[in-house]
């Protein structure tokens, strides 16, 4: 590499990963200051202190709100590891000429995985039958009074809210298991519609006429608390709500209480409004909630797929090229 290529300052702020040292490797020839560092909960002024003159960041978790978007001085690319954004400030970014990408297409296949496994987890109440079996073993007969009844999924009412890269997934699991499939997404365009052999409805009717609802959208200012008391009130009582998608598209208070008073039969959650939730979450302890730890995205597959398209975006800034997958309209000097 020449000497006269400009070099550029990337930082990590956060990362999951045990070490960044294949990352070191991939850049070690590429005209990359790489630094990294473990900043999420760190206070505001030692994140600046470490971001503010990078030229591209890679944000985990560590939150970028127009304060701190304000005082970077150099950052032209914001890559979010991950497959939300909701912790950057996009308008603030965009107004500071910022454009930011994330990697939406890393763990598709594992979220759909992990939405099917809590639908047939609550469905098929199988931390009941787990404690059913306990029981049988100590009475030396089965019994199965924990778990009645169980009804059949096969050719019962599914909802999907939100049919992008996950939820036309989870479209093609659910009518594997002859399910009807419902889908509520007002951003799907009528070619992709007749592509996935679907009409879009109201939330209204998917809400009122699905055995199962399944949520796949992304959260935003009109998707906070998009289900409440009102939308669970719709619901049938033998339905169940599964989201791997975020937190904060539930009114958590709201759903426990639909599950304590069974308005529904259960759900089945992954992501919360803070994470992790606190000992005394809402939800905890509650018999018809099953709880997974945000484990959806994981897979040993789609933790490597996520490094591989970061060092991409990387190396396509370098070369001048837009980020595979932009959140935001930008012009770049």
């Amino acid at each position: 590499m020449s000497d006269s290529v400009k070099r550029i300052k990337v930082v990590v702020t956060d990362y999951i990963e045990d070490d960044l040292d294949w990352e070191v490797e991939k850049l070690a020839d590429a005209p990359v200051d790489f630094n990294y560092y473990q900043l999420k909960h760190r206070p505001y002024e030692e994140v600046l202190e470490n971001v503010k003159d990078a030229e591209v960041l890679i944000v985990n978790m560590v939150p970028f709100d127009k304060k701190i978007l304000s005082k970077l001085e150099k950052c032209k690319l914001i890559i979010r590891h991950g497959a939300g954004y909701d912790n950057i400030d996009i308008d603030s970014a965009t107004e500071l000429g910022i454009q930011v990408c994330y990697v939406p297409d890393y763990c598709r296949e594992e979220v759909a995985e992990q939405a099917m496994m809590l639908t047939l987890a609550c469905y098929r109440k199988f931390v009941n039958q787990l404690d059913s079996f306990v029981d049988s073993v100590q009475q030396g007969q089965w019994d199965f009074s924990k778990v009645v009844p169980v009804h059949r999924l096969s050719y019962r009412t599914a909802g999907i809210i939100g049919c992008g890269r996950i939820g036309s997934i989870v479209l093609k699991m659910l009518r594997g298991f002859n399910m009807k499939v419902l889908v509520c997404d007002p951003y799907l365009s009528n070619k992709r519609q007749e592509e996935l052999g679907i009409q879009c409805l109201p939330l209204e009717e998917v809400l009122v006429q699905s055995d199962v609802v399944t949520i796949h959208q992304s959260l935003n200012k009109s998707t906070y608390h998009f289900i409440g008391e009102r939308e669970l009130r719709m619901m049938k009582s033998n339905a169940v709500l599964i989201n791997t998608a975020r937190g904060s598209i539930i009114d958590t208070e709201a759903l426990a209480k639909a599950c304590r008073e069974r308005w529904i039969a259960g759900a089945g959650i992954d992501v919360y409004e803070k994470e992790p939730p606190p000992e005394d979450f809402v939800l905890r302890n509650i018999p018809n909630i099953i709880l997974t730890p945000h484990l959806a995205w994981y897979s040993e597959d789609a933790g490597w797929s996520i490094r591989e398209k970061i060092i991409e975006d990387i190396m396509r800034y370098i070369e001048g090229l837009a980020p595979r997958y932009p959140i935001n309209l930008v012009h770049r000097n």
